[in-house]
C-alpha cells in the first residue's frame, strides 16, 4: 500500500493504542483502524452477502468503538470487545431484514491451523471451497461462530469465550461438536 514504507510500524499493543486514543491521540485511532479494518472485514464478510454490507458493518463497528471509547475498560482486551461489537452488528443487520442470510460463508484464505489440502485445478479448488462453505453454513449458529473465530480468526478459546459470552468449556464443546459435524459432512480429503 502506498505510504506503508514511510510510516514506522507502531509497536504499541491494542490496549495501549486505545488508551492513547481515549487520551486524545488521533494517530492511535488511525493505527487501530489500519490494524483492525481488514481483520473485521474478513470476520463479517463470511456472514454477509456483499462486500458493501461488510464494509458498512466494519465502519459501524469502528464508529461504535469511537463513540464508546470512554466506556472501554482499560483492564480489558480490545480484540474481543471489537469482535463482539461486529458480531452483534451482523446479528442486528439480519434482525432488521427479518431473516437469516441465504448465501454460504466466504472463505478468503487458510490459516495455519487449517487442515492442509492438496492443491487441485481451479475448478476442483472452487468445488472444494463451495462444499466447505455449505458445510459451515449447515452448522448451528453457535458452533459456526466458534469455528470461524477459532479456525479462520486464529483466536484462542479463552478469547472466543469472552466474545460469545460463554465459558471456555462451553466454547470447547461447541468447537468439538462443530468440527465433528464437519468431519461427517466433508469427505476425508477436504
Amino acid at each position: 500500500m502506498p505510504g506503508d514504507s514511510e510510516q514506522p510500524k507502531d509497536e504499541r499493543s491494542d490496549e495501549q493504542l486505545m488508551a492513547a486514543y481515549v487520551a486524545g491521540d488521533e494517530r492511535a485511532f488511525r493505527v487501530l483502524f489500519d490494524r483492525y479494518g481488514p481483520v473485521l472485514f474478513r470476520l463479517v464478510r463470511r456472514r454477509l452477502r456483499t462486500d458493501d454490507e461488510a464494509r458498512d458493518i466494519v465502519q459501524t463497528t469502528l464508529l461504535h468503538m469511537h463513540r464508546a471509547r470512554h466506556d472501554f475498560r482499560h483492564d480489558s482486551r480490545l480484540r474481543p470487545w471489537l469482535f463482539t461489537i461486529a458480531l452483534n452488528l451482523v446479528r442486528e443487520h439480519y434482525r432488521r431484514r427479518g431473516r437469516r442470510k441465504e448465501q454460504p460463508l466466504e472463505i478468503d484464505g487458510y490459516s495455519p491451523a487449517e487442515p492442509t489440502v492438496q492443491p487441485g485445478t481451479p475448478i476442483e479448488d472452487r468445488q472444494r471451497a463451495e462444499r466447505l462453505h455449505a458445510a459451515l453454513a449447515s452448522l448451528p449458529e453457535n458452533q459456526r461462530t466458534v469455528i470461524e473465530l477459532h479456525w479462520f480468526g486464529d483466536s484462542p478459546y479463552e478469547e472466543i469465550a469472552r466474545i460469545v459470552g460463554a465459558s471456555v468449556a462451553a466454547v470447547r464443546v461447541r468447537a468439538h461438536r462443530g468440527y465433528e459435524r464437519l468431519r461427517k459432512i466433508l469427505p476425508e480429503n477436504e
